[in-house]
């Protein structure tokens, strides 16, 4: 009940952001656009459009923070997160599209160029108008940053871009006021750049949580920590976190515990896992594998593993070993090897590391599982 309650918060707040983001921008793109109009100048008439193209943004997050709260269902049984990062790529087309309608009027004023004109009281619109951008930049980011909300953080560091080039703008305007030189087209033009350069960079966070990346290390260490504070766990190993959308995430881990533990022994350090990293983390542990550690190897076994540290410390692709076991009846060893997603072959890795063991213990037969380097 508290998970779902914290949920309906959270949407709430990033709506009522939102709207703050869309009052503000509407605003200031109809003080600007009257300014633009009235002075004949390009580089504020296009400052107007990016306004409009923010409150747009707004809009969107709002439709997708409603969208993406929706309860899970039998078709979703995840929920319907990741829809904040579709509406995340929304808003980044939209701020493509209207860099590139901006390029294209820059290059046509630059080619056929009209002398602006400027009044008192514009050049004042638009110092309001930086001022009211930078305090909207940190706003909506803050509240961004506090919420989780990728949405709004990129709101808001395109409000407090927009202050900037507002203010660039503005210089513009006094410099042909005193020395006659027009830099609008120009301006205009440099303006259409960072909006496209931004859109492209949106564009690429969304599409990296849509396909997927490398968990963050330090929620992945965190999650480690408080898996191998339980009684009973001697190491925690192969983190894969899943994201359904901001504050939706399941996965699974292995971890490391006694060989003479039962299944209900087992049960309970499982279970106790799980309502640790919830509780600490937000995030959902539903499969906890598991290792056996040998409890009374012997010399061989103890020579086994020397044998595999000193082999893996030898070969640079292999990051860490894990997971070992020595079955003495039955003469087997089995490991795991995360190895970097640099070495050229794999495969090869594995097998050189295995071959070597082979030789050095010819009565054994040696099984090595690929880990991937996907947490810290």
């Amino acid at each position: 009940m508290k998970a779902a309650s914290d949920a309906k918060s959270r949407d709430s707040q990033i709506i009522r952001v939102s709207i703050v983001g869309i009052l503000a921008n509407v605003a200031l793109a109809a003080f600007k656009a009257a300014v633009g109009l009235l002075s004949n100048s390009i580089a504020i008439v296009l400052d107007a459009v990016n306004n409009l193209s923010d409150a747009a943004s707004s809009a969107i997050t709002i439709v997708g923070t409603k969208l993406a709260g929706k309860p899970a269902n039998h078709e979703h049984p995840y929920g319907y997160g990741r829809i904040e990062y579709l509406t995340a790529m929304l808003v980044s087309g939209i701020v493509l599209w209207a860099g590139l309608t901006s390029l294209v009027e820059s290059v046509k004023g630059i080619l056929n160029p009209q002398t602006p004109s400027y009044t008192t009281v514009g050049l004042l619109i638009i110092g309001v108008g930086v001022a009211v951008k930078l305090v909207l930049g940190r706003f909506v980011s803050s509240a961004g940053r506090r919420l989780d909300a990728d949405a709004l953080v990129a709101s808001g560091a395109d409000a407090s871009f927009d202050a900037i080039i507002s203010a660039s703008t503005l210089v513009a305007a006094l410099v042909f006021m005193f020395f006659n030189i027009s830099l609008e087209a120009w301006l205009g033009a440099a303006i259409s750049v960072v909006i496209i350069r931004s859109g492209i960079e949106m564009l690429r966070e969304a599409l990296d949580k849509v396909l997927g990346t490398r968990v963050d290390a330090e929620l992945a260490k965190g999650i480690k920590q408080t898996t191998c504070q339980i009684e009973g766990v001697h190491g925690a190993y192969d983190l894969i976190l899943s994201d359904y959308g901001p504050q939706h995430m399941w996965g699974s881990i292995h971890v490391e515990v006694d060989e003479d533990l039962t299944a209900r022994d087992i049960d309970k350090i499982a279970r106790k896992i799980q309502v640790a990293v919830m509780r600490d983390h937000q995030v959902i542990l539903h499969t906890i594998g598991v290792y056996s550690k040998n409890l009374n190897g012997g010399p061989e076994t103890q020579a086994i593993q020397s044998a595999l540290d000193e082999i893996v410390n030898q070969e640079p692709y292999v990051l860490q070993t894990h997971g070992f076991y020595v079955d003495g009846e039955r003469k087997g060893v089995t490991f795991d090897l995360v190895i970097s997603y640099e070495a050229p072959n794999r495969v090869e890795v594995r097998d050189q590391v295995v071959e070597e063991l082979g030789t050095r213990f010819p009565d054994y037969t040696f099984v090595a599982v690929i880990d991937s380097d996907v947490s810290d």
